[in-house]
């Protein structure tokens, strides 16, 4: 059975999912928080290396103040609660993304978490936040071009945020939407895609194993026969 190393998740829906039982879309990002220590752990079980969550995208500064506020809070708070578990199940985080427009708070914390983390080799989680692809990709040329080197396939996918980091195998977008929405488009130029139907809080375990067993059995031939 060949099993992934890396999958990236879209974690769509949360708004709709607190909207659908009548009470807020902050609701159904608190209920989110729930599904992903739960794909964390299905993660560890399936001794993936790489787990990358969309968090925040650039393009999600567009909603309500009251909402990306929310947001911050829930990140912040997971960090105060969690950041013992994750040490102790060996989790390294980073993140990738522009820190520049955070609250000055929130960057140090979680520049706090990337060093405490560092070490740790079972798990490799990569928080998309305030993360657009293309956003990404010309962080990397412009890095080139102030460094006057060339630029070509090689030097642009070191110079990217997820400079070191295999490929996704998988992506998984929860939530009922056929779309990429500006993540990690040079990276996932010959991932496996799942798009579920499930919005992100109704998404649990057993809905990660189908899909990484689907995957197991896929040949992939990367544009050869």
């Amino acid at each position: 059975m060949i099993l992934p190393v890396h999958v990236a998740v879209i974690m769509d829906g949360n708004g709709r999912w607190g909207l659908k039982r009548k009470k807020s879309r902050n609701y159904g990002h608190l209920h989110g928080i729930k599904t992903v220590q739960k794909i964390i752990q299905a993660s560890i079980n399936k001794n993936l290396k790489y787990l990358t969550l969309f968090t925040f995208s650039t393009e999600n500064w567009k909603r309500p103040l009251q909402e990306i506020n929310f947001l911050f809070k829930i990140l912040d708070n997971y960090i105060d609660q969690e950041l013992s578990e994750l040490i102790n199940k060996d989790i390294k985080i980073k993140i990738i993304g522009n820190l520049n427009k955070l609250p000055k708070k929130l960057i140090k914390k979680l520049k706090k978490v990337e060093k405490i983390t560092k070490k740790n080799t079972k798990l490799q989680i990569n928080v998309a936040f305030n993360y657009g692809s293309r956003q990404e990709i010309l962080y990397a040329v412009n890095k080139l071009r102030k460094k006057k080197f060339a630029i070509n396939e090689k030097s642009i996918d070191f110079n990217l945020y997820t400079k070191g980091i295999p490929d996704p195998d998988i992506l998984i977008r929860t939530g009922n939407t056929n779309r990429l929405s500006n993540f990690l488009l040079w990276q996932l130029q010959y991932s496996e895609i799942f798009f579920e139907q499930k919005l992100w809080p109704d998404f649990n375990q057993n809905d990660f194993y189908k899909i990484i067993n689907k995957y197991s059995k896929i040949k992939r031939n990367f544009g050869g026969i």
